[in-house]
């Protein structure tokens, strides 16, 4: 009677597509490779590291977390709604059937009725299957779309979530973590919500109704099925732990394999220049492994579980068919062998949900650990945000920047900048320079509002920071990283990025300025020429040159350069070095750059050292001190 069981939908399982081993992680793994410690695999050492979701210690299932993936169906509530409807009556039908079936056999067919009765008794029991099938297509109809409704709108929470968090969230969480959250944790909630709860309220109401039915016809027999009960009840509790530990493990160590993958790709070029594919390989190879041996584990556990309950059901079924006999036969008829035969089908409805139920139970674990995850991500509020009462930069925007004594370290412990105080005039153009690690891109990111000051305060326009809204200073503020990124598309969509919609003539009058027009004629394929993934499209140089066209196109009143120049070739950096200098008046510019002979006419050099200002001035004053400032002069010119 395989008609009478109510089975999940089909889930599709995303494998999340990311895979992690960044060029200072390889490196840590080579030395450890050829220390005395090496013996010890490579995956036992990538589960060592730090990692923030093996800390949760919440429940596998949690009335919290299910009533937050109720919320979640808030905005479909109607189609929630008659969904349960749906459910409790496809719970209902399903015992109604048994009973139905066994009422036509203890009624006509048992007495011998006319073929009449006997046939409209099976129209009966056919309509009665009919209505229960088309129940059951609706309701799975109904479970599959809230599903995908519920699960698009929780990646879209988590994709806005993500744009609100702020750098140091990035700096400290793995890119396989944040990948992983937005696959393969929803689409764990995704079975949470069309499968296992409403499939898991089907099998229970059919057991509630097969109980209700078998008390109708016989309350001793229905007890002698209930003393089970507890049996089950404990076998369940004892699995319960095993399962939630194999679950979460498997989680992580799915995670951990993700984030492999994440990394390995983002830093192939390293990996083939260093010859360490076999190494990678390796990696990959025991972090499959390990990943492997959880999910056997797992399996152990769940496959235990089920005869367990297979086992304790047909045990109870024996008892029925011994006590109902005995009622029936050596009882004085105290139950007629018709109520037998009605009471063995619903007995055998009582139990068959059991094993339903556990694979619900095993899937819900897996839901759980994932909307563990997913709220926990959820739950993480940006360090900060607009403030209640934050004001936009007052219009027109001049750019001045002021310092005012800011200190700021990526930790409590260490600070990058201390005390740092200037003041860059509308216009000025601002150059930081200073050995590697002396706090020039700090700097430079406290002006983008990156990050915040841990003390002090940074004005712009004599507004602080704090009380700026950020859509404000967004348009106010451009960005040329050292790392130049080209989203995929062609050049014009890189270039107008910032002004979606801009014609061709805005691209090209960027590029004009920047006495870089030839570029379009270089292009294969002019402004239309592909970019590919980060830009594989087009040259390293190419590449610079559109993220300048995209930061002019924008048309800030302040802007960083950020080792603008150190992917440009020195013939490339002649050329638009004096279109930079016409495109830097009228602007206030901080400018980063090894290139010394790039900022020698700045307004203002600012020197660095361990995250202070140690000189300041300009060029030709500086190399006149013989201090900080000409010590580096000297040895650009050495190189």
């Amino acid at each position: 009677m395989n008609v009478l069981k109510d089975k999940p939908t089909n889930s599709r399982q995303s494998i999340a597509q990311a895979f992690r081993i960044a060029a200072g992680s390889q490196a840590a793994v080579a030395s450890a490779s050829t220390s005395p410690a090496s013996q010890t695999p490579l995956a036992t050492m990538v589960r060592t590291m730090v990692d923030p979701d093996a800390e949760s210690q919440q429940r596998p299932l949690s009335m919290k977390l299910i009533r937050r993936l109720w919320g979640l169906m808030d905005p479909y509530a109607r189609k929630r709604q008659l969904l349960v409807v749906l459910v409790l009556a496809r719970a209902a039908q399903i015992p109604l059937l048994a009973w139905a079936i066994g009422a036509t056999i203890n009624g006509p067919i048992t007495s011998g009725g006319p073929i009449g009765s006997i046939a409209l008794a099976a129209l009966g029991v056919l309509a009665l299957g009919a209505a229960q099938q088309l129940t059951l297509v609706y309701r799975q109809l109904l479970a599959l779309q809230l599903g995908e409704s519920v699960i698009h709108d929780l990646r879209s929470r988590l994709f806005e979530h993500l744009q609100t968090m702020p750098m140091s969230y990035y700096a400290n969480t793995k890119t396989g973590r944040i990948i992983s959250r937005i696959s393969s944790d929803c689409d764990a909630v995704r079975v949470g919500v069309q499968d296992v709860m409403f499939v898991t309220l089907v099998q229970a109401g059919q057991m509630v109704g097969a109980a209700a039915f078998m008390g109708y016809y016989d309350l001793p027999l229905l007890l002698v099925i209930l003393a089970f009960s507890p049996v089950v009840w404990m076998i369940g509790r004892l699995m319960r732990t095993r399962l939630s530990v194999s679950y979460r493990r498997v989680q992580e160590s799915f995670s951990r394999v993700t984030s492999t993958i994440a990394e390995s790709v983002s830093v192939i070029r390293v990996t083939q220049v260093m010859a360490r594919e076999q190494v990678n390989a390796q990696l990959f190879h025991d972090l499959t492994v390990d990943h492997a041996q959880y999910n056997m584990a797992s399996t152990r556990q769940s496959g235990l579980l089920m005869p367990l309950l297979e086992l304790t059901g047909q045990i109870a079924l024996a008892l029925v068919l011994m006590v109902g006999a005995y009622r029936a036969f050596l009882d004085g008829d105290a139950m007629p062998i018709g109520n037998l035969i009605q009471f063995w089908f619903l007995a055998g409805l009582f139990f068959s949900p059991i094993q339903a139920l556990g694979n619900q139970y095993d899937q819900a674990l897996t839901a759980m650990a994932g909307a563990e995850r997913v709220f926990q991500f959820l739950d993480q509020t940006p360090q900060w945000t607009d403030l209640p009462d934050a004001k936009p930069l007052t219009e027109p925007v001049a750019g001045r920047i002021e310092f005012r004594n800011v200190s700021f370290g990526y930790t409590k412990n260490q600070r990058v900048l201390d005390d740092i105080s200037f003041v860059a005039s509308p216009g000025q153009t601002i150059a930081l320079v200073g050995e590697t690690g002396s706090g020039k891109s700090t700097l430079a990111s406290l002006v983008a509002r990156f990050y915040l000051p841990d003390a002090g305060e940074l004005l712009i326009d004599h507004q602080d920071i704090r009380g700026v809204t950020g859509e404000s200073l967004s348009h106010a503020v451009s960005v040329v990283p050292q790392q130049n990124f080209l989203f995929t598309g062609t050049v014009r969509d890189n270039i107008l990025a910032g002004r979606v919609g801009a014609s061709d003539d805005v691209a090209l009058d960027a590029l004009d300025a920047l006495g870089c027009r030839r570029l379009v004629a270089d292009l294969p394929q002019g402004l239309d020429t592909p970019t590919g993934a980060r830009g594989a499209g087009v040259s390293l140089g190419q590449r610079q040159l559109i993220c300048f066209a995209r930061a002019l196109v924008m048309n800030p009143r302040i802007l960083i350069l950020d080792e603008a120049t150190s992917a440009v070739d020195t013939l490339t950096e002649l050329r638009i070095q004096r279109a930079l200098n016409r495109l830097l008046t009228g602007r206030t510019s901080l400018v980063i750059a090894h290139r010394l002979s790039t900022i020698q006419s700045a307004d203002q050099i600012l020197v660095l050292s361990q995250g202070r200002i140690v000189e300041c001035g300009r060029h030709d004053e500086l190399i006149q001190k013989n201090a900080a400032y000409a010590s580096l002069h000297r040895k650009f010119i050495a190189h």
